[in-house]
């Protein structure tokens, strides 16, 4: 007795609808190009040596360096973070590496407060400012009602001079007690959230109505609608993503599309406003793709940290990012 189905049947699925629906996939196939090397830290800057950061979150392997928190001046310097050592880089156009300040810290995100200030979120102090121009770092944020964070790691500003910061620790699936909070003009901190399962990356939607929050050892990234009273309602899950090592940083570009640095692949996701992709940027074998920030002459350059490597990747897109705010009104 045969038992195979008919012809016209594939699996017992009619053939038309299994070759509409491949069609479909291949019509919506994300586009797929690799992030090429910028630049990458000087052999003089790295530090062949253990960290007690390096000991605790990258299981205590030598780690010279470890770049997050790229974002650029207007005259088109880049600045990255340097986590284990405490260290801010500046990189110029051409790919020259100058270090600005070091300091007993574990730097992770920055933005600007002003044209001369950066403010940061330090995994060990809280927020803190270095004045770009004499290297000095001072306290900006220690502490909320005298209890330290569990460990801030990145922020965003929207244009009435808001601040957006993630709290994140040692958070995770087994401990989803990760924070996102919102430091007002007025000094008014407000916790927004305190039940991410590791707060990372965070950046607002064109019209800053919507706020998208990585959640890394979710492996996902959370959409948190801003509501007008200041609340936060009906947070949902945005985009789901695979491998080891969930989505870092984030940013948006001109058309609101989303993209998602996920250094367990080493890729950067470029989604839709139904969260597929549409491109995929493919870093080197064996990199992490951590941080993304826009950068170049007319704003449709991304430039990529690639943190276990001490490398700034890039690529060239067709949509310019999203023009950054500052703290301008703190």
């Amino acid at each position: 007795m045969n038992d195979a189905p008919p012809p016209w049947r594939h699996g017992g699925i009619p053939v038309r609808f299994v070759n509409t629906v491949s069609r479909m996939f291949l019509l919506n196939a994300p586009l797929v190009s690799d992030l090429a090397l910028f630049t990458s830290l000087p052999e003089a800057f790295r530090r062949h040596a253990r960290s007690d950061w390096a000991d605790a979150n990258r299981g205590g392997a030598l780690t010279d360096s470890f770049l997050e928190g790229p974002v650029f001046d207007r005259a088109g310097n880049l600045y990255v973070t340097d986590i284990p050592w405490g260290r801010i880089f500046r990189i110029d156009p051409a790919g020259e590496w100058t270090l600005v300040a070091e300091y007993d810290g574990e730097p992770n995100g920055m933005k600007f407060l002003d044209s001369g200030t950066l403010l940061i979120t330090d995994y060990k102090n809280g927020l803190m400012q270095l004045d770009i121009a004499s290297g000095k770092v001072a306290a900006f944020l220690a502490r909320r009602n005298s209890e330290r964070f569990k460990g801030v790691n990145d922020l965003v500003f929207d244009t009435a001079g808001n601040l957006y910061f993630t709290d994140q620790g040692q958070s995770g699936l087994h401990d989803p007690s990760g924070r996102l909070y919102r430091l007002r003009p007025s000094g008014q901190l407000d916790l927004l959230l305190a039940n991410v399962p590791s707060p990372n990356g965070v950046a607002l939607s064109p019209d800053e109505r919507v706020l998208y929050l990585a959640v890394t050892r979710g492996n996902c990234v959370w959409r948190v609608p801003l509501l007008p009273d200041g609340s936060v309602a009906k947070v949902s899950q945005f985009f789901t993503s695979h491998g080891a090592s969930g989505p870092d940083g984030l940013a948006v570009d001109q058309q609101g599309r989303l993209l998602v640095a996920n250094p367990g692949l080493g890729y950067v996701w470029v989604l839709n406003h139904r969260a597929e992709p549409v491109q995929v940027l493919r870093g080197p074998e064996g990199c992490s793709t951590t941080n993304l920030a826009f950068g170049g002459a007319d704003g449709r350059d991304l430039y990529v940290t690639n943190a276990t490597h001490g490398q700034i990747l890039r690529a060239r897109l067709d949509v310019a990012g999203l023009p950054l705010s500052s703290g301008a009104s703190h």
